[in-house]
């Protein structure tokens, strides 16, 4: 990149950021800041926990925003003086590490962009992740246990936190189900992107022939809760089951019926967590999930009324393959929603998403 070219990156990267500025109201924020902090250092903060981290929580959220943007402000400043000098001085060996910081600046501001573009109610809550192999027995649930592993390197990247909820083991091999809850901000929001049917192409371990097999396995992605949603859900409409937890070995398996099975009897829907070694806390647990989902069931058959009256014909979202991972006859993953292409299957098996969820959620926000 020569100098002409990094300058004009950086008036657009400038004009980019001034914009975003200029969106956020950041003396609102500021003075917003300053309000929670007199409230975090009042004596009796912490009477109310639920409050309490709410407060944290939006503290943190702001001071998020505005660190953000002045860490952005600052790298630009930094390299429009290093333009300076190069100009002035007529040295091209700092060309280099000018167009390098360029493109890092250049994809930190896309990354702040796009936190700022996850608007929606839910967005910023923690996600509940499930995944349910297709038919094909052991092959499919070791395709499951890969998108586990897959979806828990993706998200330790990003330093969220993920806890195991429900965890059941293939006879053979991988996972018949799981359920993930992945705590950190924005989770519902990126992951969201993930849900659908993930398609797997391989020559399988498992075939002593070396045949090659295609695997499906549904993720199902949705957002914790909290107990003030107005969900309702009457005590007669609930079967509640209690069993011995199983697992993996080790630490999932309780020898106490602690484990809790929740069957809302109007929708049929089932919900089971067996992390904890309490009865009450499993309960707990399948309580905000069983919430979530129902939630979930609302705002779909709203949204289904919507289309209706639009006339809009839509897919069942459940049902589309979303992604297919080809390890053979050649090594591709494509992104089927927006033709998102990435050669290297095992980055992308590694937990390196990004590509796939950034591209999906801008073509949404129509960024």
């Amino acid at each position: 990149m020569i100098l002409a070219e990094i300058r004009q990156e950086l008036t657009n990267t400038a004009k980019r950021l001034a914009d975003i500025r200029g969106s956020l109201d950041l003396a609102t924020k500021e003075s917003r800041i300053a309000e929670l902090e007199q409230q975090m250092s009042a004596p009796d903060f912490w009477n109310d926990q639920n409050q309490a981290q709410k407060v944290i929580d939006e503290n943190n959220q702001l001071k998020g925003l505005v660190q953000g943007i002045a860490e952005l402000n600052e790298a630009l400043e930094e390299l429009q003086v290093m333009a300076e000098l190069i100009a002035e001085e007529n040295d091209e060996s700092m060309l280099p590490e000018a167009t390098e910081g360029v493109k890092e600046l250049k994809k930190k501001l896309d990354q702040f962009e796009l936190n700022l573009l996850l608007s929606e109610p839910y967005d910023k809550n923690n996600a509940i992740l499930e995944l349910h192999p297709g038919a094909g027995g052991t092959e499919s649930q070791d395709w499951a246990e890969i998108l586990l592993r897959m979806y828990t390197r993706w998200a330790e990247r990003r330093g969220f936190k993920v806890e195991t909820l429900d965890y059941l083991p293939g006879d053979e091999a991988g996972v018949k189900s799981v359920t993930l809850l992945i705590k950190g901000h924005n989770a519902y929001g990126y992951l969201k992107a993930e849900k659908g049917v993930h398609r797997l192409v391989r020559i399988s371990p498992f075939d002593a022939s070396g045949r090659r097999h295609t695997s499906f396995v549904s993720a199902n992605v949705l957002p914790e809760i909290d107990n003030d949603v107005d969900v309702e859900i009457k005590t007669e409409d609930l079967k509640i089951d209690t069993y011995r937890s199983s697992g993996a070995g080790g630490q999932h398996v309780n020898t106490t019926d602690s484990a809790v099975r929740i069957t809302h009897l109007p929708t049929n829907v089932v919900v089971t967590c067996q992390s904890e070694r309490s009865q009450i806390k499993n309960r707990d647990r399948a309580m905000k999930i069983l919430k979530a989902r129902l939630l979930e069931k609302q705002l779909e058959e709203k949204q289904k009324h919507l289309n209706e009256l639009k006339g809009e014909q839509t897919e069942i979202g459940w049902g589309n393959q979303i992604r297919s991972y080809v390890f053979h006859p050649y090594s591709m993953v494509k992104d089927h929603r927006t033709n998102v292409e990435v050669g290297n299957v095992q980055a992308v098996v590694d937990g390196e998403l990004d590509s796939f969820i950034e591209a999906y959620l801008r073509k949404q926000l129509g960024a």
